[in-house]
């Protein structure tokens, strides 16, 4: 059964999904959310402890039970952007000859379009061949926000959205 947990976080609140003790969605603000039961325990509440020791600086990798629901493809392309280190930025083409599939840069980008666990499976670390950004679900100023956050250089929380990180989980 699916259940979901809404967590403060510097980029705003997260809207945190699981199904059978598998992490399934992170949605970031303003997305639509499922309409599901409220949860806190198991592998919610270790989503968001893991994320909050990420915002707090004290996690730069993963370590949960995820099952995104998607084609072969997508899924291929989701994994292979937790292989994106902490900080460092690879294009859309790098993670088409990554997957295999080094003519698919636009398939790799629209995968990487309907990531449904941001942050975890990194899509914000996917910039355009010529270092620029481009697009995130969570918008430009979102994506550099963490960007700048794993390269050690952020405000305390985006502009305009809620604050610490800690102790942040909500009913």
């Amino acid at each position: 059964m699916l259940t979901m947990m809404t967590m403060r976080s510097p980029v705003g609140p997260l809207c945190l999904c699981a199904e059978d003790e598998q992490l399934v969605g992170l949605y970031l603000p303003g997305h639509p959310v499922p309409d599901a039961p409220r949860g806190r325990g198991g592998v919610l509440a270790r989503t968001a402890a893991q994320l909050g020791e990420y915002f707090a600086g004290e996690r730069r990798d993963f370590d949960l039970p995820l099952a995104p629901s998607g084609t072969e493809f997508q899924r291929t392309v989701w994994f292979a952007l937790a292989d994106i280190p902490f900080g460092v930025t690879c294009s859309y083409g790098d993670l088409a000859r990554t997957v295999g599939r080094p003519s698919a840069s636009r398939a790799v980008g629209a995968a990487n379009g309907k990531n449904p666990i941001s942050i975890i499976l990194p899509c914000h670390r996917v910039i355009g061949s010529s270092g620029e950004l481009t697009g995130y679900g969570g918008g430009l100023p979102m994506k550099r926000w963490l960007l700048d956050h794993e390269r050690g250089s952020v405000q305390p929380s985006l502009p305009g959205m809620a604050g610490p990180a800690r102790g942040a989980a909500r009913r």
